[in-house]
């Protein structure tokens, strides 16, 4: 893990990556629930995948989806040495397709155990009706970015990032969609940027 935060460091956009904190974290959540079926979208270099891929029995299996393979590729060594790449389905390009084709087969429905969300803010709302329908009952959703910098409190005429700010609206319109879906109940945790977890209950 930590091989892998180093080498993550080194990247431009490496605010991307998830937190160490967060990362042990989600290790022992999925020990504790004994998960074995999780998917993951948004994965970067790979730091949560991994985290994720090493709490799994060995012969768990993670569904993984990012847009840009090249920086799962730069991770993958790690992920090899580690001896945890073969739980990996890794797939390129946009989940969402992905997600709908799943949905097709019922018997994708409520097969999952643990999905993490840590991707395109803006598409967070539309994966969640999907994912609910393929999280188990008693399964975890987990959103990741549920502070946005601390946007989501901070008042409107607050001096934030451009990127900051396009995304704030969308974090916002999720956190008020979650906090009322009959469907979950959640806990919204201040690890890292936040991460929102949500257990389905029907």
């Amino acid at each position: 893990m930590k091989e892998l935060r180093e080498l993550t460091a080194k990247h431009p956009w490496n605010l991307m990556t998830t937190s160490a904190d967060e990362g042990q974290f989600l290790n022992m959540l999925l020990k504790l629930i004994n998960a074995k079926n999780t998917m993951e979208i948004g994965v970067y270099t790979g730091y949560s995948l991994l985290a994720t891929a090493l709490a799994l029995p060995d012969d768990g299996k993670i569904l993984a989806m990012d847009i840009n393979r090249e920086n799962y590729e730069l991770g993958l060594p790690v992920i090899l040495k580690a001896g945890v790449a073969h739980k990996i389905d890794f797939r390129e390009g946009p989940a969402m397709p992905v997600l709908d084709k799943l949905i097709e087969d019922e018997e994708n429905h409520g097969s999952y155990d643990f999905i993490f969300v840590d991707a395109d803010k803006d598409n967070y709302i539309n994966y969640h009706e999907r994912l609910i329908k393929l999280v188990k009952v008693g399964g975890l959703i987990g959103y990741d970015n549920t502070l946005w910098n601390g946007s989501v409190v901070a008042p409107p005429d607050a001096p934030l990032r451009k990127y900051v700010r396009y995304y704030r609206d969308f974090v916002l319109e999720l956190n008020k969609a979650l906090a009322v879906d009959p469907r979950i109940e959640i806990c919204m945790l201040p690890v890292g940027d936040g991460i929102t977890l949500c257990r389905r209950i029907k």
